[in-house]
């Protein structure tokens, strides 16, 4: 099974098992330990935004946040 297989069939799965697996699948990389931080805090916001604990954005606050 090829790479683009397994996205298709991961692309199937609930969200919360999706966000399990992008969590594993990042672990499973090695990195420095800043890199890692940076990492485990990315994952919790994208989990955040997920599961609804955080509203993200709209495009429109996003730019004229930027200004």
């Amino acid at each position: 099974m090829v790479a683009t297989d397994v996205s298709h069939l991961a692309l199937e799965l609930p969200p919360e098992e999706r966000l399990e697996l992008a969590r594993r699948l990042v672990e499973s990389v090695v990195t420095p330990a800043a890199l890692d931080e940076a990492i485990k805090e990315g994952i919790r916001r994208i989990e955040d935004i997920a599961t609804g604990k955080v509203k993200p954005l709209t495009e429109e606050q996003y730019l004229a946040a930027l200004e």
